[in-house]
């Protein structure tokens, strides 16, 4: 019960904050992300341009493999147009998904990078989802000092802005870490502020998953009927918002309740309204529990029923059994296309770069071939011969390093990034360039030497002239 109280709050985190509309369908298709991304590109508001991205990335609780494609491509989006906005949401739905599949590492990875941009980008808004996720890491590794740490950090950051999804849930969230932690009297306090700030804002998408945590809460207290009263307000919440998946997680909360209680007949009932809740939808994985509930009270009772919900546990385990199957075959595919898409952003950045130095590298030769030019032709200057041979090296090394740029992507491909290969091309352009070189510098020399005698000759000229007058 625990767990799936903890699943719907995190949605919380993962829902497009428009607080003007109170129904949410948690199952909708997002957004095309193609068509999206130049609304995004265009957007220069921060603001805007974040809600604007996050409405790609509501699904992590419907289909978390979508959400992360979509994480990736907003990800590769914000790093390639340095846009700090989509670089946080993206790592921050990357580490969230990632503790959907178990990989707490990778949620670790991912949400330590959400961190450590939203503090480069010193936007609270984006200083809140990013601390408040890796709180949330934290609590799925059992680090409690951390999760309470880092959510205090989120709170501090989400009070500095108009309130949000996010910095609601972060208030939530912190009642979700003392529960966990058997600080109830605490985990209250939190849980009942999140539910006035939802109700002051109007921000009520979650409303579901406050009253589950209300019952979890009064339920540790001892507290039976509130526990029962809040569980079936989150189920009239999840009927409102027409959530099958909210209702069968409400239900089932009551149904293990009575079980635990021991009052049977009330379990079944729960138990088969959890069942039905779901039934031809895409959520019938939500069976296993309740359905296994059913199996164990007439396993010694009623053959004929214990059957029937046999066969419903089965099915609805295998189903979630090879939708994970699925799922982790869909999520090697994502992040094989987000490990190539990465390999190609960098490949653009890389010719991005290079197409900088060589063009600083053609001015640099642009004026020292200016330089020497000037010095050659001009006819009022007597210049020392060294002068042409430095410029003349400098320029060698110029010439040199402009070559290197340009045929650096040939040379890589037909060396295949072998050292020995490319020193050996290397050395071959620069036999071949010398001798020009030379052949060029022996010109400007002897150019130069002309010109210093011309120029000797005229100064001397003028001066026997003013003599002679």
């Amino acid at each position: 019960m625990k767990k799936s109280i903890f699943s719907l709050i995190c949605l919380g985190f993962l829902s497009y904050a428009n607080a003007q509309s109170a129904k949410v369908d948690f199952s909708q298709k997002p957004p095309n992300i193609d068509s999206l991304l130049p609304k995004i590109a265009a957007e220069k508001n921060d603001s805007a341009r974040y809600y604007l991205a996050m409405s790609a990335l509501t699904i992590s609780e419907t289909n978390p493999v979508e959400d992360m494609h979509n994480s990736e491509i907003i990800l590769l989006h914000g790093q390639k147009n340095n846009d700090l906005v989509c670089q946080v949401l993206g790592y921050c739905c990357l580490c969230y998904d990632y503790i959907q599949f178990g990989n707490k590492i990778k949620s670790l990875e991912f949400g330590i990078k959400a961190n450590q941009v939203a503090e480069k980008s010193k936007n609270d808004r984006l200083i809140t989802f990013a601390k408040a996720m890796l709180a949330l890491t934290y609590l799925t590794l059992g680090d409690f000092e951390k999760a309470v740490s880092y959510n205090m950090a989120a709170l501090e950051a989400g009070s500095k802005y108009e309130t949000d999804i996010i910095s609601v849930c972060a208030v939530n969230d912190m009642g979700i870490i003392y529960l966990a932690m058997g600080k109830t009297d605490s985990a209250l306090i939190y849980t009942q502020k999140a539910y006035e700030l939802a109700i002051k804002s109007n921000i009520t998408y979650w409303l579901t998953s406050t009253y589950l945590q209300f019952g979890s809460i009064h339920s540790a207290l001892k507290n039976s009927s509130l526990a029962l009263n809040y569980w079936n307000l989150a189920v009239e919440e999840a009927k409102r918002i027409g959530s099958p998946k909210f209702v069968s997680t409400a239900y089932n909360a009551i149904a293990q309740f009575y079980y635990s209680a021991n009052q049977k007949d009330s379990a079944k009932l729960y138990a088969s309204k959890a069942i039905n809740s779901v039934a031809n939808t895409a959520f019938y994985t939500l069976n296993v529990e309740p359905a296994k509930l059913l199996l164990n009270i007439y396993r010694n009772a009623n053959t004929d029923s214990a059957f029937k919900y046999s066969e419903i546990y089965r099915a609805a385990n295998d189903s979630l059994f090879n939708i994970r199957t699925l799922q982790q075959a869909q999520l090697m595919a994502v992040e094989e296309e987000a490990r190539i898409a990465g390999l190609k952003l960098e490949e653009e950045k890389e010719e991005e770069a290079r197409k900088v130095n060589l063009e600083y590298t053609f001015i640099a030769l642009g004026i020292i071939a200016f330089l020497m030019l000037f010095i050659l032709f001009s006819r009022k200057h007597i210049t020392n011969t060294n002068v042409i041979k430095f410029l003349s090296v400098v320029s060698l090394l110029i010439v040199f390093e402009f070559i290197n740029l340009l045929i650096h992507p040939l040379l890589e491909k037909i060396t295949h990034y072998s050292p020995l290969l490319m020193l050996l091309s290397l050395v071959g352009v620069a036999a071949i360039i010398i001798p020009f070189h030379q052949k060029l510098e022996h010109w400007a020399v002897t150019k130069l030497i002309e010109n210093n005698r011309r120029a000797r000759l005229e100064a001397a000229k003028r001066t026997i002239e003013q003599l002679e007058v």
